[in-house]
């Protein structure tokens, strides 16, 4: 069985969805690996190591042909309509927002796994992508902030005096977010962090981190995600977050609900509310931001409420991809675990009896088999 690995179209998106590690993991499944020419380039990954890894290097990936196409970013509608009927893909697929390339899926009867929709449990942790990804994010974000922020991030204590450490606000506990704190704790910064779901203080705790306690604690969701709070309730939760923004000098956002727009937790008046010089990072800002006002790909200034300057918003854009060689290497990882799940003697079947497959199973046999998905297709026709 042809297993085909291409390169991304995605503008900016520098991942590929197998280095020559993962490659030769696939073909001692017993199947053919298929490397379109420059695939892994951005990665740091060279045609030669695929091919030194037992892959065969192609000039051009003909996906009509493959029994399996792995991706890093959501296929477009038209490469989903360019699949035969009955091939598997593997990769990232954000349902909620690419509902064409779903319908296009479905229609072209490609049976297709979307590592968001893996469950969470402890069988799957080696094919949860949003894990592996989300750690990249959460250390590269610290990064962009240490970069733009005017000032160190350590305390220094010099013959010319004492420079005091940044204090950094991370907002959101999540896997990005612990990396998030941890990352900015071992660059010398003071930081505090607060998550709505009363488990994270602990966690928190544990990567060197303060945590906030606004006594406006909600239930946990699904999967360890924070259930979404009622619009008074989010309205209390920004009131009571205010000062700890405005003492802030770097704040780090996070939070996200699967297929939902990312939480609004700090509007502008709180931004503005800032010291100047003071930097914002956002890492929703693809799926509408935690920050009101944040641009995916851009450095926004706002004005200071004082006055004396600005502050810097920067909307994160495809985090994981400004580190492209780890991030492939952990991604790539979780694609030949999911696929070795569903292969024996180099035929890949998925036994959607495995909690694991049924779960991140999207479309199958000419059906989007992902009930939310489905509803939001159905409320969109």
């Amino acid at each position: 069985m042809k297993v085909g690995i291409g390169r991304e179209l995605r503008e900016g998106e520098r991942r590929v969805a197998a280095t020559p590690e993962t490659a030769g993991q696939l073909v001692a499944l017993g199947v053919e690996v298929l490397v379109e020419a420059g695939a892994g380039t951005e990665s740091g990954y060279s045609d030669g190591a695929y091919a030194d890894a037992g892959a065969s290097v192609v000039p051009h990936l003909a996906v009509g042909e493959l029994d399996v196409l792995c991706h890093v970013r959501p296929l477009t509608p038209a490469q989903a309509s360019s699949l035969r009927s009955g091939t598997i893909t593997i990769g990232l697929a954000s349902p909620a927002a690419e509902l064409e390339t779903v319908s296009a899926l479905a229609a072209a009867g490609v049976t297709a796994f979307a590592l968001e929709l893996v469950p969470r449990i402890s069988r799957a942790q080696s094919m949860d992508a949003l894990t592996s990804q989300a750690l990249v994010a959460g250390y590269r974000i610290v990064l962009e902030a240490a970069i733009r922020f005017p000032r160190f991030f350590p305390l220094y204590m010099t013959a010319a005096g004492t420079i005091p450490p940044a204090r950094v606000l991370v907002l959101g506990a999540g896997v990005a977010g612990l990396q998030a704190i941890g990352t900015a704790k071992r660059l010398g910064a003071r930081v505090s962090a607060y998550d709505v779901r009363p488990a994270s203080a602990d966690e928190v705790t544990s990567m060197g981190g303060t945590f906030v306690h606004l006594d406006l604690d909600a239930v946990e969701g699904t999967g360890g995600y924070a259930r979404e709070l009622s619009e008074d309730r989010a309205v209390r939760q920004r009131e009571l977050l205010a000062p700890h923004v405005a003492a802030a000098d770097v704040l780090i956002t996070t939070a996200a609900i699967p297929g939902r727009p990312a939480p609004l937790l700090v509007t502008s008046d709180m931004v503005a509310g800032m010291r100047a010089g003071s930097i914002v990072v956002d890492l929703a800002a693809e799926s509408g931001g935690n920050v009101e006002g944040v641009v995916a790909g851009r450095d926004v200034p706002v004005p200071t409420t004082a006055g004396d300057g600005v502050v810097t918003l920067v909307g994160m854009k495809d985090a994981a991809s400004a580190m492209p060689a780890d991030a492939s290497r952990l991604y790539a990882k979780n694609v030949a675990n999911l696929l070795a799940l569903m292969t024996a003697d180099g035929i890949v079947a998925p036994d959607f009896a495995d909690e694991v497959l049924a779960g991140a199973c999207l479309t199958h046999d000419g059906k989007v088999t992902h009930a939310p998905t489905a509803a939001a297709l159905e409320g969109a026709n």
